[in-house]
């Protein structure tokens, strides 16, 4: 056996370990569960009565039907649900050890330090959102059922899959910058509040507003971008665009880890 192989051996055994105790922390607290579910189809719920006044008024926005935005909010409940389970958690927990010198317990262990601040703590019951964002999602398809191809399945998961890479990178980022910032929570709760704009295609707000939601806070190509390959609006352009972008993000926020990591080291010596 090769050692990048055992190497990768290693990292699935990992990831796999952190996945079970997450979810045996979460079953201790099962009442969550529901109180979850109530919180994200209220979410839903309202996000539903939203779409039904805009859409008694007109037959489309921005060129966008009712289906196909029916589409695009059940990818945002889903992307949300994804970023609430594993990402928002592990990188807030990177920014509170950093500030409270608790680092090193993860730096110390005997395997890459941006995969085990990555995978080592999990919300499972947020995973309700993924649930209910399919859900939503297949409501939408079956709508859409005449004009949607299985090959527009295929293109939605892979470009699903790269855009949650984009967004982790991005908060990986914000992450790594509590090695130089103090109040970067803040900055946190600011994404919170601009990932709500992700309900709707990027290609209905105005231009700045457009191009920060795609090249700044990554939103377009983790929901808009999927949601156009899904209902069959997918431009081959914008697939150029997202790939290169990704691979520059994946390589940007390692940048940014390694350099801090050099910062915190320093630091604690």
């Amino acid at each position: 056996m090769s050692a990048a192989t055992s190497q990768r051996g290693g990292r699935t055994r990992l990831t796999a370990t952190f996945m079970r105790i997450g979810v045996m922390n979460e079953m201790q607290y099962r009442i969550n569960f529901f109180l979850q579910l109530v919180q994200s189809l209220l979410t839903v719920g309202t996000g539903l009565v939203v779409l039904a006044v805009v859409f008694s008024k007109t037959d489309e926005l921005g060129g966008w039907s009712r289906p196909q935005l029916l589409a695009v909010m059940g990818v945002f409940t889903l992307v949300g649900g994804v970023i609430r389970t594993f990402i928002q958690p592990n990188m807030q927990r990177v920014v509170n050890d950093v500030r409270e010198g608790k680092l090193d317990f993860a730096l110390t262990k005997p395997a890459d330090a941006q995969l085990l601040v990555s995978i080592r703590d999990v919300r499972f019951w947020q995973l309700t959102d993924v649930l209910v964002g399919l859900a939503v999602l297949v409501v939408a398809l079956i709508q859409m059922s005449p004009t949607t191809q299985w090959q527009h399945i295929v293109v939605f998961v892979a470009l699903l899959l790269s855009g949650l890479i984009s967004i982790y990178c991005f908060w990986l980022m914000l992450a790594s910058a509590s090695f130089w910032l103090v109040r970067i929570n803040e900055v946190q709760e600011l994404f919170d509040g601009l990932f709500r704009a992700g309900q709707y295609p990027v290609g209905i707000y105005p231009g700045w507003l457009r191009y920060g939601l795609t090249f700044i806070i990554p939103l377009a190509f983790a929901i808009t971008v999927p949601s156009e390959a899904v209902t069959g609006r997918l431009a081959w352009q914008s697939v150029v665009v997202m790939v290169a972008f990704t691979i520059v993000l994946l390589a940007v926020s390692r940048w940014c880890w390694k350099r801090g990591l050099r910062r915190y080291g320093g630091a604690s010596a």
